[in-house]
């Protein structure tokens, strides 16, 4: 008999195998094409995501979504395979659901981190075989604590708080330096900056990434294409729409291109 309130539990005694079993050490590359990032501004944390799906040197999609509301005070940002991030994702949004409606209270923020921690271990098989790693970073707003908080996990599972910021994907080496310059010698720490300037820096940081890394989309004004940014606060998660998106784009950031 499973916890009560283990959404994933319940899935497992049903007969439900998670991931591609496979031959650990298999020698192939795992897979992070994308950039995704996540850092405190003054009212909460900001989440953002490129939009570039790939296989290989090819293209796939351009409209991908890699931020992902779990529940109304948890996002996930993908960086991996895409559709075991998917998979994840619609196990931890229904595992949330599930504790929320049988235990009529929502789960502890530690709860969340410990759940994707046992989906991400459960997957180590199959992402050493090279069929499905992903390295996600899960972002909400704890409520014990009233503050909203940052993690990043490897692919076994293992969980870091990041402190001010976090990065992911294939192109976060490039912005990894940049917010790190921003945070210690820029006009503000990324702790005080208000939306609008957070927002500015975000489609900065992935304008950059893109630059320097094919596997990760930048901005497509003709296509009306824009990075996906969710802002997490005590009241929610709330989604920058792509109109405001590209009026901060072409004001602040176009004309240094």
């Amino acid at each position: 008999m499973g916890m009560q309130g283990d959404f994933y539990q319940l899935l497992k005694e049903q007969g439900y195998v998670f991931g591609v079993p496979g031959q650990a050490g298999a020698g192939q590359e795992l897979t992070t094409a994308t950039t995704i990032l996540a850092f405190k501004y003054r009212d909460g944390v900001l989440v953002a995501g490129d939009r570039r799906a790939t296989a290989g040197n090819m293209v796939m999609y351009d409209r991908t979504d890699k931020v992902l509301e779990i529940d109304r005070h948890s996002v996930m940002a993908i960086a991996g395979v895409p559709a075991t991030a998917y998979e994840m994702a619609r196990i931890l949004e229904h595992s949330f659901k599930y504790y929320r409606r049988t235990q009529l209270q929502e789960l502890s923020f530690e709860g969340k981190l410990r759940a994707l921690s046992k989906l991400l271990k459960d997957n180590v098989a199959a992402a050493l075989a090279g069929t499905g790693a992903v390295v996600p970073i899960f972002a909400g707003y704890d409520a014990e604590q009233e503050t909203a908080k940052i993690y990043f996990y490897d692919i076994l599972g293992a969980e870091f708080e990041g402190v001010e910021y976090a990065v992911s994907g294939s192109g976060s080496p490039t912005i990894r330096g940049i917010l790190h310059y921003l945070n210690t010698w820029g006009e503000q720490p990324l702790s005080a900056m208000p939306e609008g300037l957070a927002t500015i820096h975000a489609l900065r940081l992935l304008t950059s990434a893109a630059e320097f890394d094919s596997a990760t989309g930048g901005v497509n004004r003709d296509a009306g294409l824009y990075p996906v940014i969710k802002f997490i606060t005590a009241g929610g998660v709330r989604t920058m729409p792509d109109p405001q998106l590209r009026s901060l784009f072409e004001a602040n950031v176009s004309r240094s291109l």
